[in-house]
């Protein structure tokens, strides 16, 4: 198949964007690497004077056998060694990132062996369909979202929003002055015809959204997830409207299949080979991509660790580069030790052991996940107002409780679903756990106390829920919580065993 070239989006840029040029300073850096060139240009220190001479880690070495939870017992048979040294040597050319090197300025894009790394792992996993495509590095999906704002909005523009999204991405856009606009949700994710709704009913001479962020794969919070069909829909709605698609992968990966109840009928899901492991993963927006509409944002902060502080975006080259300009002046890089580590961990894993522990991260999410509805079936009030919503991706569960069924309802709390959420959460406090609100995840559609023009916003309803997660704590402790969550809602809502 002939691929295109991405379309020039250059016309939704930011004011900030359109005014910003390169760095003078970071269009030479390419030259500190020649050897026949005295490098007087930047202020860049001499690594003799960098005090890590050598970096040793240890990893579980593929294919896992004994589990990806498993420490590795320092044998060759079952450890991954990774020792990086100052100055690189022959052996390590291609795989390992010297200190000399990840340490020192420059490199904004990321370290070459990481990022080819990364790129093929993308071409294994999404079929582009466009040529002029890349990748660059990120310190992950947060930074990159707030750079992703920067590069594409003005204040007082308008983004589509799932109703619920993730708080921080939130903040984000109202400290940048841009107006949120939500979008519908029901159990699998963005509702394509509220979506087209919402816009084919935008005021004339109403400038339109720019961008529509959305977590397709184990939405945060709700736990949602997207069809591929529903993605072919988003995507049509995106070229009618015009609008860049933003979509924020951090949970990927953490696919699974449908929770069962039963017991009984649960079998675990084994691969063949990793080719039956990739096809069962849901297409991406990026892989039905044909113009340079969508920007992927990558992360290792939930497959490998928060703390590595490293990501990727994919996109066309023209919008890549507007990242890297930005970046160049911002983050710089992301860390060198990081890039070190995960070069020579990944490297030496090949491939092929990546798929093999991403395959370990599916299968003990799902045994995650069986546990905590399990629980939650057998802790929470079995009434017809609560509802536990078994997600099929990610790390979190949601259970939606209609507050018009509290006894006191109508007086105590004045028919005020957002009062009987918070006596919900204190109640839960008081009894020794946390689930978050739902409330505080709520997209709302103003700026400055205004609403935007054209826009609808969704009627209220009387339906709350409470956001968990089953990650983040041994099985027996979380256990222990969701039995406390689940004494509080017997006790505010005064329901007998």
């Amino acid at each position: 198949m002939t691929q295109g070239v991405a379309k020039d989006f250059s016309y939704l840029y930011s004011d900030e964007t359109k005014g910003r040029t390169p760095s003078q300073l970071k269009t030479i850096i390419h030259y500190f690497s020649d050897p026949n060139l005295i490098f007087l240009g930047g202020g860049l220190p001499m690594s003799d004077y960098f005090p890590w001479d050598n970096l040793s880690v240890e990893s579980p070495l593929p294919p896992f056998k004994n589990g990806i939870g498993a420490k590795p017992s320092g044998e060759s048979s079952d450890t991954c060694h990774v020792s990086i040294t100052k100055d690189l040597k022959e052996s390590q050319a291609g795989i390992d990132i010297p200190l000399a090197r990840s340490l020192q300025y420059g490199h904004s894009k990321g370290q070459p062996e990481v990022m080819k790394f990364f790129k093929d792992h993308h071409e294994m996993i999404h079929d582009m369909q466009y040529e002029d495509w890349d990748i660059c590095a990120t310190v992950g999906n947060t930074g990159a979202w707030e750079s992703t704002l920067r590069i594409f909005c003005n204040r007082g523009d308008s983004i589509l929003a799932e109703e619920f999204a993730f708080s921080s991405s939130i903040s984000a856009a109202e400290a940048q002055g841009v107006t949120l606009c939500p979008v519908p949700l029901d159990e699998h994710g963005i509702i394509p015809s509220k979506l087209e709704e919402v816009l084919d009913n935008w005021a004339a001479g109403v400038p339109k959204p720019k961008l529509l962020y959305t977590v397709p794969t184990g939405q945060n919070p709700t736990g949602s997830s997207l069809s591929f069909d529903r993605k072919k829909e988003i995507y049509r709605i995106a070229q009618k409207h015009d609008f860049i698609i933003v979509e924020d992968e951090p949970y990927y990966f953490l696919q699974m299949e449908k929770y069962e109840k039963d017991p009984s009928k649960r079998v675990e899901k084994s691969y063949s080979n990793h080719k039956e492991f990739i096809d069962s993963l849901e297409k991406s927006f990026v892989s039905i991509d044909v113009e340079g509409r969508v920007i992927r944002m990558d992360s290792l902060s939930k497959v490998l660790a928060p703390g590595t502080r490293f990501g990727w975006i994919i996109g066309s080259k023209d919008i890549l580069l507007q990242y890297l300009r930005l970046q160049e002046m911002t983050i710089q890089a992301p860390g060198g030790f990081t890039q070190s580590i995960i070069a020579g961990t990944l490297n030496r894993w090949g491939q092929e052991g990546y798929i093999d522990w991403l395959i370990g991260l599916r299968h003990e999410y799902t045994k995650k996940r069986d546990y905590c509805i399990d629980a939650l079936h057998k802790y929470l009030p079995n009434v017809d107002f609560i509802t536990v919503n078994p997600p099929i991706a990610g790390m979190f569960f949601t259970v939606d409780i209609d507050a018009s069924k509290h006894p006191e309802f109508t007086t105590t709390y004045k028919s005020d679903p957002k009062l009987v959420e918070k006596a919900i959460f204190d109640k839960a406090i008081a009894s020794g756990v946390l689930v978050v609100p739902g409330n505080w995840f709520k997209v709302e559609s103003l700026t400055n106390g205004k609403q935007p023009e054209g826009f609808v916003k969704p009627a209220e309803s009387s339906v709350i829920f409470f956001r968990g997660t089953y990650a983040a704590v041994p099985l027996e402790k979380m256990a222990e919580g969701l039995h406390r969550f689940g004494d509080s809602l017997y006790e505010e809502f005064q329901i007998s065993r």
